[in-house]
């Protein structure tokens, strides 16, 4: 029997995904454990594997639009996915996860770098143009390197937390292709790469036996349309404003996690 209350949260939370391209972890993971009393370990399991089936619908429909810039997605590759499975590794599969010290700390500090990447994103863009234009042969042969850095940090991030594979993505690929990533493309992009990083980060969590399913089934039945849907919209639909309301909630969550 699906849970309404779940659905409704999948709904929400696969809507601002199919906008923004943010919201996988960085939303579902705060709203499990502030509304439903989640536990963190069971929080992260379940928007591992909610993120990566969400995204994999939002993912299809970008595609056929031609979004996904799959050049950028490779070198975030490179970095975030052999790091997610080392940690995966380190923790044992998942059979400690549950005992990592100051979990829900954890997550509400990566929340709250969430949040102030996506309200400094168009900050960090400017700054990132003027340094191309500046130094643009620099700026380019660095740009490989810097991508496959940012993937790994992702991947260690979204393997502890489930948090930062799409906000932090979005900010990460307008610092390092301010010129490249126009907001549709880079919203179908993040997207892409956050699949296949969910899907190994979450493998521990699913050997682990930490899967809520029916919690899951809720949750995917509310997102799965309502990413459709928001993906359909997305090229007609400025999300910044979206954006900039979830930066301020992600903010209150966050620290209501720290302190």
């Amino acid at each position: 029997m699906l849970d309404l209350a779940y659905v409704l949260a999948g709904a929400l939370t696969g809507f601002v995904v199919g906008i923004t391209g943010v919201g996988g972890g960085a939303l579902m993971t705060p709203i499990l454990l502030l509304f439903f009393g989640v536990a963190p370990a069971t929080a992260i399991a379940a928007d591992l594997w909610f993120a990566a089936i969400t995204k994999m619908a939002g993912a299809r429909v970008h595609h056929t639009a031609g979004n996904i810039d799959w050049y950028v997605a490779k070198r975030l590759w490179l970095g975030s996915l052999p790091m997610a499975l080392l940690t995966v590794i380190l923790v044992g599969m998942g059979a400690h996860i549950a005992k990592v010290d100051g979990l829900t700390r954890a997550i509400g500090v990566v929340v709250l770098i969430t949040a102030a990447g996506l309200l400094l994103a168009p900050r960090l863009a400017v700054i990132a143009r003027t340094h191309h234009t500046n130094n643009p042969g620099k700026f380019k042969a660095a740009q490989p390197a810097l991508t496959v850095l940012s993937g790994a940090i992702l991947g260690l991030c979204v393997a502890l937390t489930s948090v930062g594979a799409g906000a932090m993505g979005s900010v990460m690929l307008l610092f390092l292709y301010p010129s490249r990533m126009a907001p549709h493309r880079l919203v179908a992009t993040d997207i892409v790469h956050a699949i296949p990083l969910a899907m190994v980060a979450g493998t521990g969590y699913l050997f682990a036996g930490m899967v809520d399913w029916l919690m899951l089934l809720s949750l995917l039945a509310g997102s799965v349309p309502a990413v459709i849907l928001s993906s359909l919209l997305a090229r007609k639909v400025t999300g910044r404003w979206i954006q900039i309301a979830l930066a301020l909630v992600l903010i209150a969550a966050g620290i209501k996690f720290v302190i």
